[in-house]
């Protein structure tokens, strides 16, 4: 890691400033339920493991689709109203576009070896990363425990969640 050296405006000494703080903890919000907004925050919670980083993370709105033992399966690209698709909304809404748009991110991912979503969350929980619903999501779409899949440690408040996510760098996907 870098040292900063300052100068002391006072008294014109230099003074050795130390390093940035390493993170230790990181809990990450997914937010959000279709695969390009659900696999940035797992890819970063498995990076944070490998590099020895707590990791949670909470899921909440259409993000729990990530965690629904019967959607995790079936998440898909969004491609109506996605400006970093490129494409025009209109053809975005065509019959097939959103399938066409899945096959093929699901293609590129595989030849990086990066796993589907319900593998890709058994391996990060395997890790020891802890993975939340959000009560109030859950409450508000009529969903109980028996809904998610296995390695979902608990639905918790926010509250919780902030409770859990001290000291930890917050990050939203």
């Amino acid at each position: 890691m870098t040292k900063f050296i300052t100068q002391d405006k006072k008294n014109g000494e230099e003074q050795k400033e130390s390093s940035p703080k390493p993170i230790e903890k990181v809990s990450i919000v997914i937010s959000k339920g279709s695969l390009e907004e659900v696999y940035p925050g797992l890819i970063m919670a498995n990076g944070a493991r490998m590099e020895g980083i707590e990791a949670t993370i909470f899921f909440t709105f259409f993000g729990l689709d990530a965690i629904i033992d019967k959607r995790m399966d079936k998440l898909k690209v969004a491609t109506v109203g996605n400006p970093a698709m490129h494409i025009p909304t209109m053809i975005g809404g065509l019959p097939g576009m959103s399938a066409m748009a899945t096959k093929k991110m699901k293609s590129e991912m595989e030849k990086l070896d990066i796993p589907p979503v319900r593998e890709f969350i058994e391996m990060i929980s395997d890790t020891g990363a802890e993975i939340y619903a959000c009560k109030a999501t859950v409450d508000m779409f009529h969903l109980d425990e028996s809904d998610f899949c296995e390695q979902v440690d608990s639905i918790i408040t926010v509250g919780e969640f902030y409770e859990k996510s001290a000291g930890a760098q917050i990050i939203f996907t």
